[in-house]
Order: C-alpha cells, then structure tokens, then sequence
C-alpha cells in the first residue's frame, strides 16, 4: 500500500503533504472552521449545521478528496472521544430545558460516525466505512484495515485515519491509501 496524501488539522493550521495551506490567530475551533470554511471558498450549505467534530472531519477529506469521483473511495476513522463534545452538548440541551424537550439538531450528531456519513453524502461515496474508537491513533490498525478492504476490491482508496476532538482540543490526520 502506498499513502498518495496527507492533511493534518491542529492549533489553527490545515498542512496537506506538510505545505500549510490555511492559518489563523488562536481561536476557538468554531471559529477556526467557520473562517477556514470561508477562506477555502467550500460550497457546502450543510457544513453550517454539523456539529465540531463532523466539520473537522469534513475539512480535512475536502483538502484530499476535492472534488473528484470518489465513489469507488472508502473511509476509515479513529478517534479516542468518540462524540462525547456532542454528546456533552445535548445533555446541556435537555438540561436547560424546563420540559425535557432536547434539540434535535445537536441530537443527529451523537454518534461518531454520522461525520464519516456526511462526507459520503457530499462525495456520493458508495462503499465501506468505519469509525473506530481507540486510546490512542493506531496506524498499523488502520491500515492493516483499509488493506483488506482495498485487497477484497470494494474499494479503490481509502479515506484513513485520526479525526479527535474533545472540548478545545482537536486533531485530525488523515491520508489516502491506494494499492
């Protein structure tokens, strides 16, 4: 297997292949999203609605993927935290609610892998996904996965790797993987 690209996202830079591509002053991730959305000139409306984690996701597979045909393209995700920032958030939702009446709007993120959906959705992908929570960012299992997947011919790259954000603290690297 080869690794054809890379994309790390953290403390305000987006990298691909190591040349920064996207800076900012220390912000808040909302911020920085939000203002790297803008910048990047990505045209998708619901990219608005997705919760944190979803969008860095989403930002660091529209630095790779573009807008090619990745329909033949797989994704595999790992991060330690899961959805627990959402999750965080819509209990704050029900919580502030004098009638439990949470939002339905924070709700449809409480899994982690809807951001591995929503970026299938945008590249109308057609193939394999999993989101792993692991302890810490296992290459090798990632790989050793996206292998197989590759080698049984239900993909013809992989969309790899480690998308964490928890509170403030966010990390994404992710890659290609081809044969």
């Amino acid at each position: 297997m080869k690794k054809t690209s890379t994309c790390t996202i953290q403390d305000s830079k987006i990298t691909v292949d190591g040349n920064l591509i996207f800076e900012t002053e220390n912000q808040t991730f909302p911020e920085f999203a939000k203002e790297a959305y803008k910048s990047l000139e990505l045209n998708y409306p619901k990219f608005h609605k997705m919760d944190s984690l979803s969008k860095l996701a989403f930002l660091a597979a529209e630095m790779l993927l573009k807008d090619e045909d990745q329909s033949q393209t797989a994704l595999v995700f790992a991060n330690k935290s899961a959805s627990l920032d959402t999750d965080f958030k819509y209990q704050e939702s029900i919580n502030s609610q004098e009638e439990y009446f949470p939002s339905p709007a924070v709700f449809v993120y409480t899994l982690p892998n809807i951001c591995a959906g929503e970026i299938s959705i945008k590249h109308k992908m057609q193939t394999e996904n999993a989101f792993f929570v692991l302890d810490d960012f296992d290459e090798n299992f990632l790989n050793e996965y996206s292998e197989q997947i590759l080698r049984s011919g239900k993909a013809e790259k992989v969309l790899c790797g480690w998308v964490e954000l928890y509170q403030e603290n966010y990390k994404a690297f992710v890659y290609l993987l081809t044969l």
